[in-house]
């Protein structure tokens, strides 16, 4: 193989395998001599890639983790692989699949060769999810489309389907895509309305970028807390659970609120006896709230404030009379 920057990409390829390649063995797959697959190491440590050598009469050589991340070569199934799981966590709003998947999922598709397309739309169109909770399932494509419209920064127009169903044409200036865990938002400068505004992602359809750029607004707050109050209103109420067991028992989206010395985002959290007292601000829905605390799996006791209080217990009842006396 004569052409160096070829060579260098099937070399990479080879080495991004989780194992130690002998250097005989990669002058034999690549056709050169050893010299030659030493200079080519040597280039790959230039370029960034943390290339480990090991000494003995063979000699071999393996990929480490280093200070930062390397530009990766993928094979077409691995490329594949890769855009289904992340066109499928995206698109259900998998908890944790945060606008960084996203991100990830728009940059490998914008480079997809088309029969790779194929391939992961096939994929996807064959594959049947289940839903979690009451989310709406959104298209890949739509996400894709608005968080590239993000990165731009570029104005993005879509057609929105607003809650009582009436359809409009929007342009807006894309800010961020926030992910509730059920459900996804874009939070975006309206430029007709002259406000920032939240746009429920499921019901937004044909999007498309402009081309015009744009010098990006400051949100007067953090995406997350904006959209949660767009959610209630405004409003915002402390919730105070205890659950029991350990910390390290809690679902992670509760974990999230207890940490040394404190709780994150305003709240706090105390390991108390075998049960752990968390308290935390939320804008969701009551309802909403107490279903996801039940489905967490760890028996909890609300103490506060009413208004989710009567939200267990009407919960409770509901639960109860499904089942009969």
């Amino acid at each position: 193989m004569t052409d160096t920057p070829a060579r260098l990409l099937s070399l990479l390829s080879l080495l991004q395998t989780p194992r130690e390649w002998p250097g005989s063995e990669l002058a034999q797959r690549l056709r050169v001599s050893a010299r030659t697959i030493r200079r080519d190491i040597d280039r790959l440590r230039e370029l960034g890639y943390p290339v480990e050598a090991t000494l003995g009469a063979e000699g071999g050589y393996r990929l480490v983790a280093g200070a930062a991340m390397p530009p990766l070569v993928l094979d077409d199934e691995e490329a594949v692989a890769i855009a289904v799981g992340l066109r499928a966590g995206a698109g259900h709003a998998i908890e944790g699949v945060e606008e960084a998947s996203v991100r990830a999922l728009a940059k490998l598709e914008q480079v997809l060769p088309g029969r790779l397309r194929r391939r992961v739309g096939a994929l996807q169109s064959a594959t049947v999810a289940v839903a979690r909770g009451d989310g709406a399932s959104v298209d890949p494509r739509t996400l894709t489309a608005i968080a590239s419209a993000v990165a731009g920064p570029e104005r993005l127009r879509f057609a929105y389907r607003a809650r009582d169903g009436a359809a409009t044409r929007r342009l807006v200036e894309p800010y961020r895509l926030v992910s509730t865990g059920s459900r996804w938002y874009l939070v975006a400068y309206d430029m007709e309305r002259e406000d920032w505004r939240t746009f429920r992602v499921d019901r937004v359809s044909e999007p498309s970028a402009t081309g015009a750029r744009f010098v990006g607004r400051e949100l007067p707050m953090d995406p997350v807390e904006f959209v949660r109050r767009g959610l209630r209103g405004g409003e915002t109420y402390q919730v105070d659970v205890t659950f029991a067991g350990a910390v390290g028992e809690l679902p992670e989206w509760v974990r999230k609120f207890v940490e040394p010395g404190g709780l994150a985002g305003g709240g706090a959290g105390v390991q108390a006896g075998a049960g752990v007292r968390v308290r935390f601000e939320s804008a969701d829905a009551p309802e909403w709230l107490v279903a996801r605390l039940a489905l967490a799996g760890v028996p909890f006791s609300v103490h506060g404030p009413g208004v989710l209080v009567e939200a267990a217990r009407a919960l409770g009842a509901r639960l109860t009379g499904a089942v009969g006396p």
